[in-house]
């Protein structure tokens, strides 16, 4: 299985307008797409949101028996499809199934003119799936036939995202490894990193797989029951179980992407100072000054190959369950480790309404 990458993602939302606003108004996506009962697309409303070279598809029920109504009780608003490009969807659906991977729907091609599109679906962790993608000919069009595209004025402002880095994923106590051997065994990835974090009297399991392109990775966190509860048992029940719980998108400047982000209303989970006055005795290498890093909240971390800046927003939820995370890799190729306490301390500074 040739995965060349993430194609798209797909939240289930409870009103795709006013996500679909949001994310424009807020992240600096653009409409590029949309379709309904009108294109062939029964029961739902989509609208096909882009930045850079991220794709989000942002979905609606218009029926109570549609798959995105049922999972928006469940969960509220999310991540329900990770869709990866492949190539030769019929027999990678194929060959995935007789692995072991539920199959959900059958490969089946829209196409108009030169452009054809094919997609098949498997299951994924929780209710999420992963659509297999395969592009022929032109790639004008997201889903030919069923999505009619819209002219968008590219040049209006520059982008603040680029791609998604990978998924954090959250599994029930005892899932993780066999949510890992998920992956391996029917999907090809390989577990890259594993590590157990402790904060307080909190504690987590990760590991993180990705695919042998490392173009699709997932962190996997399963909270360690033997301690006391924290912001991962918080979101399993908040969440109604697995789910994603935060998608990560890289910036080629962190710094300008998070002042203009701010500057649109997204709020970030704050960092506190004692992290800063830390961080100059922790790393003296550093490329950014600590007082721009400061200013907008930016945590720094470093691994063999380089640093990572990263930051996190608040969850845009009622249920206080999805956020994203903003990441710039300069040669870094790890996940932020030794980010992790201070993130999980801000979360819980969020959770508890705590400043």
């Amino acid at each position: 299985m040739k995965v060349s990458g993430i194609d798209h993602i797909e939240l289930y939302v409870g009103d795709a307008r006013q996500a679909a606003f949001y994310y424009c108004t807020a992240f600096g996506f653009r409409v590029h797409g949309q379709g309904g009962p009108e294109t062939g697309l029964k029961g739902q409303r989509s609208l096909l949101v882009c930045q850079g070279e991220v794709r989000m598809v942002l979905t609606s029920a218009l029926v109570r028996d549609h798959p995105a109504a049922e999972f928006v009780s469940r969960h509220g608003d999310g991540v329900a499809v990770i869709a990866m490009e492949v190539d030769g969807v019929e027999a990678t659906y194929a060959a995935l199934v007789e692995r072991g991977a539920a199959p959900v729907s059958a490969p089946a091609k829209y196409a108009v003119a030169d452009a054809a599109v094919t997609t098949a679906e498997v299951g994924g962790f929780g209710d999420v799936v992963h659509r297999l993608v395969q592009r022929d000919g032109p790639r004008a069009e997201f889903l030919p036939g069923v999505f009619t595209m819209s002219e968008v004025d590219t040049a209006a402002e520059g982008r603040l995202l680029g791609l998604i880095d990978h998924f954090a994923v959250c599994v029930p106590s005892q899932t993780l490894d066999a949510t890992v051997r998920y992956y391996e065994d029917v999907f090809g990835f390989e577990e890259i990193f594993q590590e157990y974090i402790q904060v307080g009297e909190q504690g987590m399991f990760s590991k993180v797989v990705q695919s042998a392109s490392k173009l699709v990775t997932f962190t996997l966190l399963e909270p360690d029951t033997a301690r006391q509860a924290g912001q991962l048992d918080d979101f399993l029940r908040w969440h109604g179980g697995a789910g994603v719980q935060h998608v990560a998108f890289t910036a080629e400047d962190i710094v300008a992407a998070v002042r203009a982000l701010g500057e649109r209303g997204v709020k970030f989970a704050k960092t506190p100072g004692t992290y800063y006055e830390a961080l100059r005795e922790r790393m003296s290498d550093l490329v950014v000054p600590v007082s721009d890093l400061r200013g907008v909240g930016v945590l720094v971390d470093r691994d063999h190959w380089g640093h990572l800046l990263q930051i996190f927003t608040e969850s845009m939820h009622v249920r206080r369950t999805l956020f994203l995370e903003v990441i710039e890799r300069r040669g870094a190729l790890t996940f932020g480790s030794g980010n992790i306490k201070a993130l999980y301390e801000a979360k819980n500074r969020e959770l508890t309404g705590v400043a």
